[in-house]
């Protein structure tokens, strides 16, 4: 799926079918306004190319050089690219690869670079294998020895994380979150004390229930940022704490577009010490292993191993 996440269509009469799998081809070329420019030649190798998230113009020139040079593009809604391909004046007719057909078009495009031919590989949009099938067809790749070139660009999780206004020094991408209630929570909880950022996608629909159950398992007050149809005409960055939001969009649930859900980590909590320290050692030595317990220990204080195994065995316990 494209990395901002959509609803993929499929419509047979504008895929290709295993048959009509491309023959090697000489490279073209892509056109910029009115200047056409030839691609070089591309050795065999899975190329993955990143594309526009919305805005057709955030595209690199490397990515159209790859695309117009390469034997085969691979796109998993063949129409979706075409209109990418189309506005730079590249005549390749892609090949349809996603999850419903990679059991047989993947092994297919893996035997085409096998053979020498240079396969392109595209999602909707967005960099590939973020929130994609593309991780099959890699590892099918490597595990045949083939060479995989990432061609970087546009992604719609380092897009929001650039303009949220939260800390970036570490950040976790965590996809789609479960669809059911329950699930979806128990998700959150888990990710509740990751020491970055939090970014994940979700729909429209499913937004004001989201931001609520964010606000119960990650806190009312944590700031977050709701990034919608980012570089598109009505991008929107609405920011404000989760409990903030989810009022927000609660009153106003019928909003459209990819969203990017961008949470900030928790507030680093006091590292406990002296007795109230010795008495969580205590109460984790007197039912595991000192070694274990010294883990343990480390996992619930952020402090350091190797002194809580210290101190566990000072006491003496």
């Amino acid at each position: 799926m494209p990395d901002h996440k959509g609803a993929l269509h499929i419509d047979p009469e504008h895929l290709l079918t295993d048959d009509e799998l491309p023959e090697a081809s000489q490279a073209g070329s892509f056109r910029i306004r009115t200047l056409d420019i030839p691609a070089r030649p591309l050795e065999p190798a899975l190329y993955l190319v990143a594309t526009p998230i919305g805005n057709l113009g955030d595209i690199t020139l490397r990515a159209l050089e790859t695309l117009a040079g390469a034997d085969i593009v691979a796109a998993e809604d063949t129409r979706v690219t075409r209109v990418l391909l189309d506005r730079y004046g590249i005549g390749k007719r892609p090949y349809a690869y996603h999850e419903y057909n990679a059991d047989h078009a993947g092994p297919k495009l893996i035997a085409a670079v096998g053979g020498g031919k240079s396969v392109a590989l595209v999602s909707d949009a967005g960099t590939p294998l973020v929130s994609d099938p593309g991780y099959r067809l890699v590892r099918q790749a490597l595990e045949a020895g083939l060479r995989v070139v990432p061609i970087p660009g546009a992604s719609s999780v380092i897009t929001a994380l650039s303009a949220a206004g939260l800390p970036n020094e570490a950040f976790f991408f965590a996809g789609f979150l479960p669809q059911k209630e329950k699930a979806r929570r128990d998700r959150l909880a888990e990710l509740s004390a990751i020491p970055g950022t939090l970014l994940y996608f979700e729909s429209p629909h499913r937004l004001p229930a989201s931001l609520k159950d964010a606000a119960d398992m990650l806190g009312p007050n944590r700031q977050a940022s709701v990034c919608r149809e980012l570089t598109k005409t009505f991008e929107e960055f609405r920011r404000g704490t989760l409990s903030e939001l989810a009022v927000h969009y609660e009153a106003n649930s019928n909003v459209k577009g990819e969203i990017v859900v961008a949470v900030a980590p928790p507030e680093a909590k006091e590292a406990p010490a002296g007795e109230v320290l010795d008495d969580i050692l205590k109460a984790l030595v007197a039912r595991m292993p000192t070694a274990k317990a010294a883990t343990e220990a480390a996992r619930q204080t952020g402090l350091a191993r190797k002194d809580l195994y210290q101190r566990l065995l000072d006491l003496k316990v």
